[in-house]
């Protein structure tokens, strides 16, 4: 078999990415993530793979985030067996996003069975906590830029790509050929993370293009937080911050802590709740090499936040009606416990819904900064009366020029470029963006595609 490529995920959408790639003599899938968003695209885990188990002699994850790690307790649980390669800091919050995954879907599936809103009888879990937790067993991390091999007939080298903790770009030589995943890459000018490392060669190129359509605006985020915090403070109101666990709760409070600290803000009372968040606060603190914050920032951070890690503590804040700040998860309000304070905060006038990053098409999130006037949670509508703020250039992803700018810095032109993990807007963008200023040969594959490299 000649070498090929296929696309299992990722392709027109901006979740689910899974890349089979594949000889005679390894397979190899590289992400296991997630689809989220929109219904169809979410029926999708609930497929097989197009490839049996136990013909996959090992997992590469780029990083920790769902829609590139969630799918893989499916996996082991269907008879995986082979082993799941990252670097140590994707290991950490795999370790804390994995089960937490499987636990917030028994959580809904429960929830659902109970009020009788869901289609199927007995609405059921993806997977479990359980299982999630045994899907760790078969984590082996690498570090950074140390190339392994894998069956003796492939080397892979883990290069950092900023965006999150333990994030990275994936360079697979196999057949004489480099084949490079980007992963998702991180922004040269990031807060929070470091810049994301280049490659210096490549044959072929499968790169994301979340904001391929996009520039970053040149904005100060202290000073529009700041505006946020006093206009809904004029009305007595509260701030619901809808905000991944892993990097934005992170980067979010320590810019409500830098205002405090600076007097621009008052000092009101602000909450992280999310435990996942609370915990993966704790691996920021671990691996310093990745980000910028030093150990006094983060003992500022702490200092100001209040970690709520228990359920029935969650729902106390919901009785608390003066002022103050709410981080909670899930970022595109898809699940979790910022659905309960959504219900409680999105009805009043007084108070601001803050959505920070990319939203995807068809979530909660989306919709809302849309501009639709009801939500539905948990089998009801919920009215939509609160103010609506985004902060859309807090995204760690590298916008159109970022992207290009990091493939410039191949040497040598790659025989083709595989466009994925975008919006179809954004992927043709790029595309486009990729074929006017470098003079590349670049493609945008469509779902299940399989192309010879």
């Amino acid at each position: 078999m000649s070498l090929q490529l296929q696309f299992l995920g990722a392709a027109g959408t901006v979740t689910g990415s899974k890349y089979l790639l594949r000889n005679e003599n390894v397979c190899l899938l590289i992400d296991c993530g997630l689809y989220q968003g929109v219904k169809n695209n979410r029926l999708r885990n609930w497929e097989k793979l197009p490839v049996a188990l136990h013909e996959i002699d090992a997992i590469i994850l780029t990083h920790a985030h769902l829609d590139h790690s969630g799918f893989l307790p499916v996996l082991v649980r269907d008879g995986f067996r082979g082993k799941v390669y990252s670097t140590q800091g994707t290991k950490d919050l795999c370790g804390l996003l994995l089960p937490d995954s499987g636990h917030l879907q028994e959580e809904d599936a429960e929830f659902a069975n109970r009020h009788g809103f869901s289609k199927h009888h007995p609405a059921l879990p993806l997977y479990t906590q359980e299982e999630a937790e045994q899907a760790l067993n078969s984590f082996h991390p690498e570090p950074y830029k140390k190339t392994f091999t894998i069956k003796n007939k492939c080397d892979v080298t883990f290069i950092p790509a900023g965006h999150i903790i333990g994030a990275s770009s994936v360079v697979i030589t196999i057949d004489g050929k480099k084949i490079v995943f980007s992963g998702d890459i991180g922004r040269s000018d990031d807060l929070f993370m470091r810049a994301p490392q280049t490659v210096p060669a490549a044959d072929y190129v499968i790169i994301e293009s979340t904001y391929g359509n996009r520039v970053h605006p040149k904005s100060d985020p202290k000073k529009e937080i700041a505006d946020i915090v006093e206009i809904t403070m004029r009305r007595q109101g509260t701030i619901l911050i809808p905000a991944f666990a892993v990097g934005r709760s992170q980067l979010l409070l320590h810019l409500f802590t830098q205002l405090m600290i600076e007097g621009r803000i008052p000092k009101l009372p602000m909450y992280l709740d999310s435990p996942m968040a609370v915990h993966a606060t704790r691996i920021y603190e671990m691996h310093s090499q990745d980000h910028k914050l030093s150990h006094a920032d983060f003992d500022n951070l702490n200092k100001h936040t209040k970690y709520v890690e228990h359920a029935e503590d969650s729902m106390s804040l919901i009785r608390i009606k003066s002022p103050k700040i709410i981080v909670s998860a899930s970022g595109m309000a898809t699940g979790g416990r910022v659905l309960h304070h959504l219900k409680n905060i999105a009805p009043d006038d007084r108070n601001t819904l803050l959505f920070a990053g990319y939203q995807a098409t068809g979530t909660r999130g989306a919709n809302i900064i849309g501009g639709i006037d009801r939500i539905k949670i948990h089998g009801g509508y919920v009215p939509i009366r609160a103010h609506i703020a985004h902060l859309d250039y807090l995204s760690a992803h590298a916008d159109k020029i970022g992207l290009i700018n990091w493939l410039r810095a191949i040497e040598h032109a790659p025989q083709r470029v595989f466009i994925t993990h975008g919006e179809p807007d954004s992927a043709d963008a790029l595309r486009l963006a990729i074929q006017d200023e470098l003079g590349w040969s670049a493609h945008v594959p469509n779902y299940l595609d399989t192309v010879t490299l």
